[in-house]
């Protein structure tokens, strides 16, 4: 009867944090269309953000690939956890806004050197005067051309910065090959 079963459902639901759509846990329901999706809940994105913010701080002096490598550890932790989320989007925004905060880490660490800086990446001579120059702040100008440009998300890639929305689409299919046993069927010959 399914009165037996609500008892023992409802258990496995609130010990199960991934299940249970009623309570605040890491991951969370989200609605779509006409079923339930699984989403990282507003309370484990600011987690992962006071984090962050804590290890990138502009005035902590570490170089970048020490920032990184600590960013990574925690990075990857939490992508494994989260992993079983289908909604995308909110770890995309969270890739992006972690690719600004490192970005606003270097222009502080460049400092007054920050004109050259970005010159020597290719910056042409004006974009570059107009950011070096600008009356923005650090954060304001993180989101600049003239740092997009200088710091692309391929050079956070190759200072091994994980990406908490890139998945690795494993599908298993059958194997383009047949495995066949000597003999064939009804045991004759090859």
């Amino acid at each position: 009867r399914p009165s037996d079963y609500r008892g023992k459902v409802s258990e496995i639901k609130l010990a199960n944090p991934m299940i249970s759509p009623t309570h605040e846990k890491p991951i969370s329901w989200f609605t779509f269309g006409k079923g339930y999706r699984l989403k990282v809940s507003e309370k484990s994105i600011k987690a992962l953000k006071a984090k962050v913010r804590k290890l990138t701080r502009r005035t902590r002096g570490h170089s970048m690939v020490q920032i990184i490598a600590e960013l990574k550890k925690s990075l990857l932790g939490w992508k494994a956890y989260f992993d079983v989320s289908e909604v995308k989007s909110p770890l995309q925004e969270l890739d992006k806004w972690i690719r600004r905060r490192l970005r606003c880490y270097h222009w502080k660490q460049w400092g007054r050197a920050g004109y050259r800086e970005l010159r020597k990446r290719g910056i042409d001579r004006r974009l570059a005067w107009n950011t070096a120059k600008s009356a923005h702040g650090p954060w304001r100008l993180s989101g600049s051309p003239a740092l997009y440009k200088a710091l692309p998300n391929r050079y956070f890639m190759n200072l091994g910065l994980p990406s908490l929305a890139a998945r690795l689409n494993l599908k298993v299919e059958p194997p383009w090959y047949v495995i066949r046993m000597p003999g064939g069927v009804g045991g004759e010959g090859l």
